[in-house]
């Protein structure tokens, strides 16, 4: 039989937080990988976040141990005193993981399941806006910060928004094999599946909070060419100012110099590359280092120890 996946869904919900996972079970289930799909809501109609309307049903199938529970989440730039979920949700969310059966949440979905108990003495995850809040909400949990996804005794939490596309292709794979998995991804142009601990805000994100416009159009030349040599001169003739205005600009606006903001984008690529099984000599060589020495240097340094010379002689 089809695995059943129950959307529960909360009013102002994140479209992209229920439409990635929604999208991964329907391709896998087009591909011939078996999942039944069903919203629930506590009202006919919900809200999303983004103005569009969504028709839910207000009886929950039943459930069998092999079945799984997703709860999006919703716009919260601070969390409500309590999650607008009823007792009896909660109770249904309990009695199917004491079941056997597994609940799954995205970005402040979480909340939920913490609401209902699921959350004590494990470890979970959530949007990093929302880590202070939810750590102080319920001190009997753990949580991990700045991951995509965690997994602890059938409780599956992942960060926020598009996240829930990396936690739907982890649960393919972990209850159809990774092949299934990578079939959905390609099916939906999705670049790579990542791995739960990958961090939630890569260095493209990162170091990109800052108002100037010279040190974005550098940023713009580094994240399309992080792989190659890329001088100090020919980064400073590219945007019409002196190294030393450069250094000194991109230095203030993004606390790196050039050559650190480079390194910390190979090094990033790099992991993701050692992670999904790529030797650490051909992950140097894929992202510009000449051998694997400068990688290994870099991944036994704390973020701090990074080399900081200036983008004199190339990267």
């Amino acid at each position: 039989m089809p695995t059943r996946v129950v959307f529960f869904l909360l009013p102002k919900l994140h479209l992209l937080d229920l439409a990635g996972p929604a999208q991964v079970f329907s391709t896998a289930n087009d591909l011939g990988y078996g999942y039944d799909l069903t919203y629930v809501a506590e009202s006919p109609e919900i809200l999303t976040a983004q103005g569009v309307p969504i028709r839910a049903q207000l009886d929950w199938p039943e459930l069998r141990p092999t079945d799984l529970i997703v709860v999006p989440g919703w716009r919260s730039p601070r969390l409500t005193p309590t999650p607008a979920i009823g007792a009896a949700t909660k109770q249904r969310l309990r009695a199917h993981h004491a079941a056997g059966g597994s609940v799954a949440s995205v970005c402040s979905g979480a909340d939920a399941l913490g609401a209902s108990g699921l959350l004590d003495g494990r470890r979970y995850t959530t949007h990093h806006e929302l880590t202070d809040e939810l750590t102080a909400r319920y001190p009997k949990a753990t949580m991990v910060r700045d991951v995509l996804y965690v997994e602890d005794d059938r409780v599956i939490t992942s960060a926020g928004i598009a996240s829930g596309i990396d936690l739907a292709l982890y649960l393919v794979a972990s209850a159809r094999g990774a092949e299934a998995a990578a079939r959905v991804a390609r099916e939906m142009v999705v670049y790579a599946r990542r791995n739960g601990d990958e961090l939630q805000e890569s260095a493209m994100l990162r170091h990109r909070g800052h108002l100037s416009d010279l040190a974005h159009r550098v940023q713009d030349i580094i994240d399309s060419r992080y792989a190659e040599q890329l001088r100090l001169a020919d980064l400073a003739r590219g945007v019409g100012v002196s190294e030393r205005t450069l250094t000194r600009i991109f230095t203030h606006a993004t606390g790196l110099t050039p050559l650190r903001y480079q390194q910390l984008l190979r090094l990033e690529r790099a992991e993701h590359l050692i992670g999904h099984g790529s030797t650490v000599e051909a992950a140097a060589r894929a992202v510009g280092f000449e051998d694997a020495r400068m990688l290994r240097r870099l991944r036994s340094r704390p973020l701090a120890g990074v080399d900081v010379t200036p983008l004199a002689h190339g990267a």
